[in-house]
This record gives C-alpha cells, structure tokens and sequence, in this order.
C-alpha cells in the first residue's frame, strides 16, 4: 500500500462540484474546494478559458487557481453541450458561477432552472455585488477597491492604489466557499440545496470594517496607510547599511526593551519620555531617527539574526521571486510543483491551513483544455459513439495532454 493510499481521506471527499467559471473570484473557490478533496470539474468553452491567454500581470492566473481539477471542454450554447451539462448537474453537489448578470439564464444554467433538475443542489453565484440597487452592475477586484475604499486607504494621500494582489477576488471567493460548506451543512438536515451569494464589493466593504469602527470612535476622517496615525510608535521598514531594508515592529514595552539592551541604548530604556508604547508614539519624531541610526549600523543578514533571536516583530522587504527560495515555505511541502503549461514549471503555494494528518497537497495539475471531457463523458454512461459523435460536431472539446 502506497503512503497515498494510507493518507485518511480528504475532508470533501464524495462532494461534486461544477465550475462555470474564469479569472480569479470563482476558480478561487473551486480551488479551495478542490484542495480539500471535492472533485471539481472546470467547465471550459471549446477554445479554452479565456484565462488560460490572458498577458502581463495576469498570466499566472490560471496556473494558480485551477490545479486538483478536471476540465470538460463544451459547446454549452449547442444542443449537445446543453445536453451534457445539464446531465453533469444532476449528479453535482456544488454549481459554481462568476458570469455577468443574466449570463446563466440565458444560458439555461440558472438556479431555478438547475434545481427543477437537482432539488438537493447549492447553487453558489459569485458577482460584483449582492442583492441590491448595484446588483446589476459588473465588477471587477479593482473596481470595488476604489469603490469601497480599500484604493483610497492603499495608496499615500491623492494616489488611491490598488493592493499588489487580486486580494478582493481571493477573498470573494473564500467567503463563497463558507457559504457552501454552511449550506451543505444545513443540507444535511434539510435535504434540500439552495442559492448562495459571494460579492466582491461586500467582501472588500468587510474589510473595511476596522476603518469604519475607527472613524466611528475617533469622529475623524481615517487617512491613507501611508499617512496613518499609528498605534505602535516603531512599525516601519528602516534602511540597513547594506543597502537593504528591514521592517521592524516593537509592539510591546518588552520588544522596546530587548531592542535597546540589544542595542546598548540603555539611555533610552531608562528615559521617561519613551516609557510606554502611548508615550513612544507621542515622541515619534524624535524616536524614530534614533532607531534608524541604530539600524543603519548593521547590514541585513546581522540584524535579521538578531531580532529573530530576540523575539522581536520583523522581516526584510522581500519580492515576489524571493518566496521560491524561502526556507519556511521550502520545509514541509508547504510549496507545490506546478506545470504551467509551455513546458514551465514553477513552485506554488499549497493550501495556508493545517488539519489533522491531512495533506492539501497537488493530486492534479491544472488541467489542459478539454483534457478529461471523454473521461467525465463515460462517466455519465455515454457509449464511445456518442461522445465521438459530440467531438466531431464540436460541442465538446477533447484536449490530450502532451
């Protein structure tokens, strides 16, 4: 017996899910249910995801949010095609969607539609935004993080700027994923399905939370991150002799003290003015070229081994390529080996939970357009005929893997 065969089966094991979806909100969602076991089945338009050709920033997308699943390449608008999904459906689980409004019914795909058919069947609609005066809109991540704030809240004073991830999409497609385990959940003693939501503008508005409860509290506009009033009198990156730089958090009255007996600035340990967190931050113009003449004295390598042996928050201002080779990630299987297509290979992160002796780990690579279609087929009982008769008419798409 393989260690594979021995490993306890994963948490969403037996729960089918059918994703109709592109970019990032949905195929989040159908990765995070895919990692921990459901068997997701990625339904693709016969010329492939428009994903898969996306350039620039975006061309990571699809190899980062569709590994662990199959992929059915169909003519949903063709007869077949219909044909084949609606089949699909009745022996799902799970529908995903993140089609613009209105995309599903004409389509015939739509909730009601699919529940005449599946009546225990959730049906999880990823959009822009819920039920509401803006619910006709579309969204994109951007959007809805200039729209809610988060833009205005990234960027310094007068240059709202988007977080350097598509961080409302992830989110957006995590929050769906908690409604769809409460609805199995609740399936569970119903025996029914129903409709879940996910929004993009809601989730990013849910972030924003903690800024809303600041404002409410202090009565004041809340500035951009950049030009915040800070809680911590020492919460930034300072330069290093080397040229580099380090962040540096000292949150605590102990992380002051271990920095300045450290440091031998036992003048500052010992003067008034900087004897409490409330105190520092008062005297933050005075404090912080202290800290940062200190810092400066050292290169990168030294202090990085000094706070981590003292207990004290901090980390170099890393880059993207610098998380291939990061020990932390490196040690336990916590980076996956994924194909990307074109004979590219890269290191990926696995899912960021630990459960049990479970591992959340690669069982299949991003899936080639089309590559399981004749397989998922058969499964659905159709003779060879008939799914030959569907490829050569082009309903449904069967991709080879090279």
């Amino acid at each position: 017996m393989s260690i594979a065969d021995s490993a306890p089966a994963l948490p969403l094991a037996g729960i089918t899910v059918v994703e109709f979806c592109h970019t990032i909100m949905g195929p989040t969602a159908g990765l995070l249910l895919a990692d921990m076991g459901a068997e997701v089945i990625k339904i693709e338009p016969t010329e492939g995801d428009r994903t898969r050709r996306l350039p620039g920033f975006a061309a990571g997308f699809f190899g980062s949010f569709n590994r662990n699943k199959r992929s059915l390449g169909v003519d949903i608008k063709s007869a077949g095609g219909k044909g084949v999904v609606h089949a699909l459906v009745t022996k799902a689980d799970v529908v995903l969607e993140n089609f613009a409004p209105g995309t599903m019914e004409r389509l015939d795909c739509d909730y009601e539609t699919l529940r005449a058919m599946n009546p225990g069947l959730i049906f999880c609609s990823l959009k822009g935004f819920l039920s509401g005066p803006y619910e006709h809109r579309p969204a994109l991540d951007e959007v809805v993080q200039f729209m809610a704030g988060l833009a205005y809240m990234t960027g310094p004073p007068g240059q709202p700027l988007r977080a350097g991830t598509s961080v409302v999409d992830i989110m957006g497609g995590t929050f769906a994923v908690v409604a769809i385990l409460a609805a199995l959940r609740e399936r569970d003693s119903t025996g029914e399905g129903q409709l879940v939501k996910s929004a993009l503008f809601e989730s990013t508005a849910f972030l924003m939370g903690q800024h809303m409860a600041g404002y409410s509290i202090t009565g004041r506009p809340v500035p951009p991150m950049p030009a915040r009033e800070g809680a911590w009198a020492v919460y930034e990156p300072f330069e290093t002799q080397d040229g580099q730089q380090v962040f540096v958090g000292l949150t605590s009255d102990n992380h002051w003290r271990r920095f300045c007996e450290t440091f031998q600035c036992d003048d500052l340990v010992d003067d008034p003015r900087y004897a409490s967190n409330e105190a520092r931050v008062k005297m933050r113009s005075t404090l912080l070229p202290l800290v940062a003449e200190i810092v400066r004295q050292h290169p990168l390598a030294a202090l990085c081994e000094t706070f981590d042996r003292i207990g004290i928050p901090f980390s170099p201002v890393a880059r993207t390529e610098d998380l291939f080779d990061d020990p932390h990630l490196n040690d336990g299987n916590r980076l996956l080996d994924v194909e990307l297509g074109n004979d590219i290979k890269t290191k990926l992160p696995k899912l960021p939970i630990e459960m049990g002796g479970h591992d959340f780990g690669l069982r299949r690579q991003p899936p080639i357009a089309g590559e399981h279609s004749v397989e998922i087929l058969t499964e659905l009982g159709m003779s060879g005929e008939e799914i030959t008769a569907l490829v050569g008419r082009g309903e449904v798409l069967s991709g080879k893997r090279d």
